[in-house]
């Protein structure tokens, strides 16, 4: 069965030589010529979802949100205010904002709960949470607060995160993070 994202890194060792001209000939300037035809004004965010196989991208999905997980271990590495880009897109200037990107590596591991992604139970008490290092980002995404309890809401409820120099060592940390944190299923 299909998943959501269960797990990221950035910057993504396994993309392919040269794969950026192709990216952006084969998808980017199809896209901005269509919104150009259409004469569509559309400032925001678009999320592509690829394959990429043999050197060829193909196109998965399109969102107009950011994706999940694979936003997070972005938006980790990112030295910029992310208020000020999209500042810049809603008035058409993104042209003047310096995009800074830090050179550290980040890797993102998704919790998810039992029986995702078909059915599963809601409302299993989360523990851990504040077990986990300091330098370790937890995003919430399938969880609820209940009784005073952290617990879970989704199929996939946790994105664990971890940014440092070396992707072995952050890929390491995601996975020790991981073995804190416990719920049901």
């Amino acid at each position: 069965p299909n998943t959501g994202g269960m797990g990221t890194v950035s910057p993504n060792p396994f993309m392919p030589n040269n794969i950026d001209g192709v990216l952006k000939t084969d998808i980017l300037d199809p896209i901005l010529k269509g919104f150009k035809d259409a004469n569509l004004d559309y400032r925001g965010v678009l999320f592509i979802g690829l394959m990429i196989e043999n050197g060829k991208a193909k196109v998965l999905e399109f969102n107009v949100r950011f994706g999940d997980p694979e936003t997070q271990v972005i938006l980790l590495r990112l030295d910029s205010d992310l208020f000020e880009i999209m500042q810049k897109v809603s008035e058409r200037k993104l042209n003047e904002v310096n995009i800074k990107w830090k050179e550290d590596h980040v890797a993102c591991l998704v919790l998810a709960s039992g029986g995702y992604p078909g059915s599963y139970e809601k409302g299993k008490v989360i523990k851990g949470l504040k077990d986990v290092d300091e330098d370790i980002v937890i995003f919430h995404a399938g969880t609820s607060f209940k009784d005073n309890e952290v617990v879970t809401s989704g199929g996939r409820v946790l994105n664990i995160c971890a940014l440092g120099n070396l992707l072995e060592v952050v890929r390491e940390k995601v996975y020790k993070a991981q073995e804190k944190i416990t719920f049901e299923g």
